[in-house]
């Protein structure tokens, strides 16, 4: 299992940089057929624990990993909020790939992670979280295993995870890297809000 995932991360198309948010068109899953760029490296192991994308994922018992950034949110639809620990515990630079590590506890109530952080309707992943250097004005989308629609997310599904209280997750997605010398950049969660200057390792 370990060894597909890992050449299948190799073999990924990384996603292109783009504007700010507001700037339609902008990041890159619309220029991911355009960079000809591949992977270098695969995801680090914590990765492999969600599973593929677009599956119904296991929750987990909460990680021991130390968090680098953490924030308490609501997330909910409806109405119907439930209360949640969404906790950063690594953003580690490898060749030309970035993998962004997260875990998410609920705290209270039902939390819904089912289709809320996705690029579209019918899309159980974490495909629209993006990575955020404003030094730079750069935007950074998940990478995706090709180019066009049927081009799959290198991140984590979520399909059937409605977590209760004291229910936790781990998840993950991939990105192209930064430059070197950006150390430190924003990482944007749909429902989870921003997390501002994550240090990058």
């Amino acid at each position: 299992m370990r060894k597909t995932i890992a050449l299948a991360v190799a073999a990924v198309a990384l996603t292109g940089c783009g504007m700010l948010p507001g700037q339609q068109g902008g990041g890159g899953e619309e220029q991911t057929g355009q960079t000809g760029q591949t992977g270098q490296s695969a995801q680090p192991e914590r990765a492999t624990t969600s599973g593929a994308p677009a599956e119904a994922q296991p929750t987990a018992p909460a990680q021991e990993a130390k968090a680098i950034a953490s924030r308490e949110v609501k997330v909910g639809a409806g109405g119907q909020y439930g209360k949640a620990r969404v906790d950063i515990t690594g953003l580690k630079r490898q060749g030309r790939t970035i993998s962004l590590n997260w875990t998410v506890t609920a705290t209270d109530g039902k939390v819904n992670l089912h289709n809320g952080m996705s690029s579209g309707t019918l899309d159980y992943t974490v495909s629209a979280v993006s990575l955020i250097d404003p030094v730079n004005a750069k935007r950074y989308r998940v990478a995706r295993n090709g180019t066009g629609q049927d081009a799959k997310c290198v991140c984590s599904g979520t399909q059937g995870q409605f977590l209760e209280s004291g229910d936790a997750t781990t998840l993950y997605a991939v990105f192209a890297a930064p430059p070197p010398d950006v150390t430190k950049i924003n990482v944007e969660m749909p429902m989870m809000g921003v997390f501002t200057d994550v240090p990058i390792s």
